[in-house]
């Protein structure tokens, strides 16, 4: 039987293409997927968040995804719906949307951010010394 509390969210790790994950949404379980401190940002029009490591940049993580121009997510990310009082199942209609704009992994060079498929990422990054 499904648990109550649990919620569907879609996880985006670096070099990686998303995938759903169902969690029971206590933060222990949300800091452990993002590997430290989250943070909630709302970057987007509909009622979802977006969980990171508050530390990313500042931890060296790699980079993830361009969100915005000039906004950038460092490490593993998360995104929920948002409920009346704290984060909820992301809605089966954004899952697909959400998961098509982010499913190609990404690099940050100085030149820009590149689309890249998860095979070149992982062989970007050895070539860079990071393990990916």
């Amino acid at each position: 039987m499904k648990d109550k509390n649990s919620m569907k969210i879609l996880v985006v790790e670096p070099g990686k293409h998303p995938y759903e994950k169902e969690i029971k949404g206590e933060l222990k379980e949300m800091q452990e997927i993002v590997g430290g401190t989250i943070q909630a940002v709302y970057p987007f029009p509909e009622k979802i968040g977006l969980i990171c490591n508050d530390e990313g940049i500042i931890l060296g993580l790699p980079f993830n995804r361009k969100i915005e121009e000039d906004y950038g997510i460092f490490g593993t990310f998360f995104i929920c719906g948002l409920g009346r009082k704290s984060f909820a199942s992301l809605p089966e209609k954004l899952v697909d949307k959400y998961r098509r704009r982010f499913y190609s992994p990404q690099i940050y060079t100085a030149s820009g951010v590149y689309n890249v498929p998860p095979e070149r990422y992982r062989m970007l990054m050895e070539k860079r010394g990071n393990v990916a």
